[in-house]
């Protein structure tokens, strides 16, 4: 098939490559000449393992070009896919904005063709979303009628970063919203190569599993943390419990997410969960679960604080700043937070993080950290030893193998402080500390 993927973030990017990957002739579309530019060149302009090997090859198949000119893109294949951002507004609504211009600039395109063309939004957005902005702004925009002159669906995307290529090839199923069949025919022949079921439920059912989805992810993340938590006053071994609890895979679903350590963050839960607490203050349901999931978040990175400050040590190396292994992205980092709250303390920070190289940022990360916190890239360090040995505290917040011959250093006088687990198990004289195990 021939496909537009409008917006080349992590989503579009990720989703681009791998379509090309299934023979598809993909054009990406960004407002970003650099990230057009980058993948032109088969050059990737995220952080994501796998990535530059399938845009490399996409350029020698000659299966991905890129461009910033969204109507010659929509004119020239027969289904866009929209992967554009759908952010949080100041009061936690959802910013559909970049969604409304890209469908507005989608429908011009409309407007010049006679043949069928289908929109498929791969963004995560509200129940009703598209019955409320997508097709409004098609049909404005192109004079034409959703349904007749064009289709409509809706094809919500599962990947986590830092796996996403594996999980875009390994889906546990597709999900497709549509209300007509040819749609979801159309759609469904984009991943006619993957071995996975096909669902098709109407549009604002796939909306909504979306949402629930990672709602539940985040619902997970912190149940965890709140066990950990209890599971170290108690003395007992939290990690012991979760491997215990995670082996009934009948009733408790699954052993993702349930790892006791530091807060979630990223452009998806943190967002997802403001949207639907919103939406539930809308329409005067009370979610007593949901709303006390972010709270409880912000509290992992509360009782770091005072873990940190209970050390009484002044200079303090930091281990990861992105939200999580294997990605360069900043956004909801709870690791920025941590850094901002300690930098506001008075304390004295240098950070390491391999992804995190300002000279190899581009797009929404290097914007980021330009405009919100460029005091930390000062406090950037090309080199892990650099960081620790100037250190008398050093937080471990990602899982990185080259964090684990730390344990070496466990017991030379500083404090090591582990979130996420990597040097659980080493012997120690008490200068490691575990956030809740």
């Amino acid at each position: 098939m021939k496909v537009s993927v409008i917006g080349l973030g992590y989503v579009g990017c990720v989703s681009a490559a791998c379509l090309a990957q299934a023979e598809h002739e993909i054009i990406g579309v960004d407002v970003s000449q650099l990230k057009v530019d980058m993948i032109n060149d088969g050059r990737s302009p995220i952080i994501e393992p796998g990535i530059g090997e399938l845009l490399a090859a996409a350029k020698e198949n000659k299966r991905l070009t890129a461009t910033a000119d969204t109507v010659a893109a929509v004119k020239a294949t027969d289904l866009s896919l929209v992967c554009v951002g759908t952010p949080s507004q100041p009061n936690g609504s959802l910013d559909l904005t970049y969604i409304r211009r890209a469908c507005q600039q989608i429908g011009e395109a409309l407007a010049a063709v006679d043949r069928y063309h289908v929109v498929v939004i791969r963004s995560t957005m509200l129940p009703g979303s598209i019955e409320g902005t997508v097709v409004p702004a098609l049909e404005s925009a192109s004079g034409k009628r959703s349904g007749m002159d064009f289709g409509v669906a809706i094809n919500p995307e599962f990947l986590r970063e830092g796996s996403s290529i594996y999980d875009f090839n390994h889906p546990p199923f597709t999900l497709i919203g549509a209300d007509d069949e040819r749609v979801a025919e159309q759609v469904g022949q984009l991943y006619a190569q993957l071995d996975a079921p096909v669902i098709t439920v109407g549009i604002k059912e796939a909306e909504m599993v979306k949402y629930t989805s990672n709602c539940f992810h985040a619902l997970k993340v912190a149940f965890a943390n709140e066990i950990g938590n209890l599971c170290k006053k108690l003395g007992a071994d939290s990690h012991k419990v979760m491997e215990v609890f995670c082996q009934d895979t009948k009733l408790n679903i699954s052993p993702a997410y349930f790892k006791p350590g530091f807060a979630f963050g990223g452009s998806c839960l943190p967002k997802d969960l403001r949207a639907i607490n919103y939406k539930a203050k809308e329409l005067d349901v009370e979610v007593p679960v949901l709303s006390s999931i972010l709270p409880s978040n912000r509290q992992q990175v509360e009782r770091t604080v005072e873990m940190v400050l209970g050390t009484g040590r002044k200079n303090i190396g930091i281990l990861g700043l992105s939200f999580k292994s294997g990605t360069d992205d900043l956004r909801e980092s709870p690791m920025v937070t941590l850094v901002e709250t300690l930098i506001g303390k008075g304390l004295k920070l240098t950070i390491y993080d391999r992804d995190v190289q300002l000279a190899r940022l581009v797009g929404a990360n290097r914007e980021y950290i330009e405009r919100e916190i460029p005091h930390i890239s000062s406090l950037l360090r090309r080199e892990l030893d650099e960081v620790v040995d100037a250190s008398e505290v050093v937080i471990i917040g990602k899982k990185e193998d080259e964090f684990r011959n730390l344990g070496n250093k466990l017991n030379n006088g500083r404090v090591f402080i582990d979130l996420v687990g990597m040097l659980k198990g080493y012997r120690h004289n008490g200068s490691y500390h575990g956030i809740c195990w």
